[in-house]
């Protein structure tokens, strides 16, 4: 049987694209996640996985599709081959039901790894830059020092409660209490 699989990211993202290159394919069955491909827990995929039979073949529109490091990338594909099924990445023309088409999948995942690697090391760059030059990132504080010492003082002195004080400064009971 030929089996697709498709993945994007965000919920608010659109598998379309994918699922019609893979029924163009010939994809028999469909399995999709709407999850990122860092997590390595994802429903579709497990559901996926567990079904395989010897012969399935394996069909995604890009390899990035089934996992974003290497190392996953090598261990879903194990997965797929110990069930004795293949693997079919359309977009870079990977079959891993032959000797040549095994080569190219290692020569792809290990390139995607290392430019995966390379923009994270140009983001840590780029951080550090910024806070060489006294900017940091991240979402500003929900409360100022000064109001964090002023929630503190009206939660042991005044007696009120946390939800009392974060509806006064218009915040969350949550940051209330990490103040």
């Amino acid at each position: 049987m030929i089996i697709g699989y498709a993945r994007v990211s965000t919920a608010d993202q659109s598998l379309d694209a994918q699922t019609d290159a893979l029924t163009a394919a010939g994809v028999e069955r469909m399995f999709a996640d709407k999850i990122t491909g860092t997590a390595r827990k994802r429903p579709e995929l497990d559901r996926m996985l567990d079904q395989l039979r010897p012969g399935d073949v394996v069909v995604v529109a890009k390899y990035d599709r089934l996992a974003r490091s290497l190392h996953d990338l090598l261990d879903i594909v194990k997965t797929v081959q110990d069930a004795g099924a293949g693997f079919r990445s359309l977009a870079e023309d990977i079959d891993t039901t032959t000797p040549a088409g095994r080569l190219v999948f290692h020569v792809f995942a290990s390139i995607a790894q290392f430019e995966r690697e390379r923009i994270s090391e140009r983001t840590k760059e780029g951080l550090e830059a910024a806070r060489k030059r006294g900017r940091f990132g991240g979402r500003p504080a929900a409360l100022s020092n000064a109001q964090r010492d002023e929630a503190r003082r009206m939660r042991d002195e005044d007696g009120r409660s946390l939800a009392e004080i974060a509806r006064l400064f218009g915040v969350s009971v949550s940051t209330v209490r990490r103040a």
